[in-house]
């Protein structure tokens, strides 16, 4: 029987999903997506975990789309249309529900991070890279603008660096990822899967509950006013001031003693 396409191990709170198609640099193929979604809808009602770590088995992390299997579909439909927009429908979807998630994700990146990949890392709410880690948008190299990973990438760092990366189609390092925002902190290599987890077991040592609606807040205001960006956080302060377990999260404080947290 072959490996499992994707990998998951549970530690603690911490929910670790491994890339695991090396052979391909972990290409988005149809079944990496399709197995990326069931486990991300898994994970969406997996009350026990409060943090998902997202990393790449071989050599890289994600190398972008499965290019073969995309020339496949297309020669196998008319044009490719259906099956281009099908493919591309199925792995927005995806991506997207990653900032949807109640958990925060934690890209742990290596290699090479490229066009879908790159747009992965993105996606993710957190990202620590090898410090030899090399991120590009670069499928305009070979004709093709990469245009569904730019909606990702121009939404974590600044205008003229993301259309920078798109039309010149050249790599930057991590150091320079972590410059532009594209990810938190570049680490040497040997550190890595260790600075990804203290990520991880920090934000899993929170209170779930404040982190799973301060999350979606987070989100959520984003793209408002700044006037119902206030109202609407207003509310979601005021409902997490009322749980049970902030009121006991605030009497510890004050009383210098560790909370005695319920959820």
């Amino acid at each position: 029987m072959p490996d499992p396409i994707l990998l998951r191990q549970d530690e603690g709170a911490v929910a670790t999903l491994t890339l695991n198609s090396p052979a391909n640099l972990n290409a988005l193929s149809d079944a990496m997506i399709a197995a990326l979604q069931d486990a991300f809808d898994a994970l969406e009602g997996d009350a026990s975990i409060r943090a998902i770590i997202l990393r790449g088995a071989g050599k890289a992390f994600c190398a972008g789309h499965d290019l073969k299997e995309m020339t496949a579909g297309r020669q196998a439909e008319d044009r490719g249309r259906a099956y281009f927009l099908d493919l591309l429908s199925r792995c927005s979807r995806m991506m997207t529900t990653i900032p949807r998630l109640p958990q925060p994700v934690i890209a742990e990146v290596h290699g090479i991070a490229t066009a879908a990949g790159c747009q992965l890392v993105a996606s993710c709410d957190m990202a620590i890279a090898a410090e030899d880690t090399r991120f590009g948008v670069n499928g305009v190299n070979i004709g093709l603008f990469c245009s569904t990973p730019m909606v990702a990438l121009s939404r974590n760092i600044a205008r003229k660096q993301a259309f920078e990366m798109l039309t010149t189609g050249s790599f930057i390092t991590a150091p320079r990822a972590a410059e532009l925002g594209l990810i938190n902190r570049a680490v040497p290599g040997a550190r890595l899967a260790d600075a990804t987890r203290e990520m991880a077991e920090t934000v899993a040592g929170k209170l779930g509950a404040a982190v799973r609606i301060g999350k979606r807040a987070f989100y959520e205001q984003l793209t408002m006013g700044l006037e119902e960006a206030y109202a609407y956080t207003g509310e979601v302060l005021t409902e997490n001031m009322l749980y049970r377990d902030t009121e006991e999260g605030i009497a510890a404080f004050l009383e210098k003693r560790p909370p005695d947290w319920k959820q």
